[in-house]
């Protein structure tokens, strides 16, 4: 029976994160850029002076939201996770350096389509029965499109609720034990037989703190997201730019390997990957994974801001693609190429290369640091994940539901902990592909409002 229904998922899984999921990703991605006459590029600086300067803005949100600032972080918090470390060091052993390019040239695209996203959320939100603003995919299909489309919103949240609990919590919390099992082993803090104790316990621990977090509600949710994803992206910048700048006399190289890496892969991977078709299907696909744009998961935590103007919160949107891909991806990958460690192209890799460049560069100490890192990158992703997944089972069921939900989600991080996830990362991540599939389709047919918002903030903004 497993091998079945692993073999019907590997089908789905291969068509939907295939070819034609790209060409409906990048395909609406630059058909959003040219009708917003690439805002993502003219509105960067003031995109970036939008975000960056609201980061010290203290201010109440009113009853039922959250800071713009909380809001990006909530978003950061699901899509900045193990994806940028562990995702990264795949796509360069399956596709080479060459992959980065191709990473760079889908948030590119995708600072549109998740600019999109929000807007359109924010846009079409409403306000649920406990007073709290609700949006995203489901809400601005409902709000912007004809009765005959709202399947598609139905459709995209029974994925959601299927989704969550294997990619936003059980993967995540698999990840936060390994590091913790990893590091208690090399400093001999306990042994291979006393692991499954720990790993139940740190299970336990983390199903009590995500479900206090999330029974909390939004603005809890808003309050921890704003502390720890600064705190972690700070730690994570501050080590990998160390490991770059005491490599700095191969950055030039590394830079030439990925540029012309993209065009002839197998120039710089020793032959073992030969494909231009595989370097840029691996890094389009591992960036759209990272920063979800074209997922439209963002989007439900935007929606939930505090903001005057959809296009506002929008900006955020160009902001987090930039700060998740252009920025941490890219980090990643440096110290992956610039460590000088053996790189095993053409199998597949993940997190264990990205520590071994740091541990590499600084010696064994490191790796405390680099499981705090993994920590906290995976339990904000658990967080994010977990307001999804009750935003979605809301829309299908209504609010009496989202506490029994919470609840279950919360427990199954004890399942995370304590069980080989195998098959489950792999349906999960299918159901995540199956996601975009009506998010694209209204985001494609709200495009015009997407166009006259755009105008109707930037004619009257003075600033610029």
């Amino acid at each position: 029976m497993l091998k079945t229904i692993e073999a019907v998922n590997n089908v789905v899984n291969n068509f939907i994160w295939g070819i034609p999921a790209m060409i409906c990703i990048i395909g609406v991605g630059l058909f959003l850029s040219f009708r917003t006459k690439f805002i993502q590029i003219r509105k960067f600086p003031y995109s970036i002076k939008n975000t960056l300067g609201r980061i010290f803005d203290k201010s109440e949100a009113a009853d039922g939201s959250i800071t713009p600032f909380q809001a990006v972080c909530t978003a950061l918090a699901g899509t900045v996770g193990t994806g940028n470390i562990a995702g990264v060091a795949g796509a360069i052993t399956i596709g080479g350096p060459g992959a980065v390019f191709w990473m760079w040239m889908s948030a590119l695209l995708g600072m549109c389509t998740k600019y999109s996203e929000v807007t359109l959320a924010v846009h079409f939100r409403e306000k649920n029965s406990q007073g709290d603003w609700v949006g995203g995919p489901m809400y601005y299909i409902k709000n912007g499109l004809s009765k005959h489309w709202h399947w598609l919103a139905f459709l995209f949240s029974l994925f959601g609720v299927l989704t969550v609990f294997g990619t936003g919590n059980a993967t995540q919390v698999n990840t936060i034990v390994a590091a913790i099992d990893s590091l208690m082993l090399n400093f001999n803090l306990a042994s291979s037989e006393s692991l499954s104790t720990i790993n139940l316990v740190i299970g336990i621990i983390i199903a009590i703190g995500v479900g206090l977090i999330l029974i909390g509600g939004i603005r809890r949710i808003g309050k921890v997201t704003e502390t720890l994803v600064p705190f972690m992206a700070l730690l994570y910048l501050i080590l990998g730019l160390g490991v770059v700048l005491l490599n700095i006399q191969h950055v030039p190289a590394v830079f030439r390997s990925i540029f012309e890496g993209a065009f002839h892969p197998a120039a710089f991977s020793g032959g073992m990957v030969g494909s231009l078709f595989t370097s840029m299907k691996k890094g389009v696909s591992r960036g759209i994974f990272s920063n979800e744009a074209g997922l439209g998961t963002g989007s439900i935590a935007h929606a939930t801001a505090d903001i005057t103007h959809p296009v506002k919160q929008g900006l955020f949107g160009i902001f987090e693609v930039f700060a998740d891909t252009i920025v941490i991806c890219t980090l990643t990958a440096l110290i992956i190429l610039c460590s000088g460690i053996n790189i095993p192209y053409g199998s597949a890799a993940g997190a264990e290369l990205t520590i071994q460049g740091f541990t590499s560069t600084y010696g064994g100490w490191v790796s405390i640091f680099t499981a705090i890192a993994l920590c906290c990158f995976a339990f904000s992703t658990t967080i994010g994940w977990g307001l999804y997944g009750s935003r979605c089972i809301e829309f299908l069921f209504g609010t009496k539901t989202i506490r029994p939900f919470m609840i279950v989600y919360s427990l199954v991080a004890i399942i995370g902990a304590t069980v080989d996830l195998g098959l489950l990362w792999s349906i999960a991540e299918t159901f995540n592909g199956l996601m975009s599939i009506p998010n694209l389709i209204a985001v494609f047919l709200l495009s015009g409002t997407v166009v006259k918002l755009t105008k109707e903030y930037f004619n009257k903004d003075s600033d610029l």
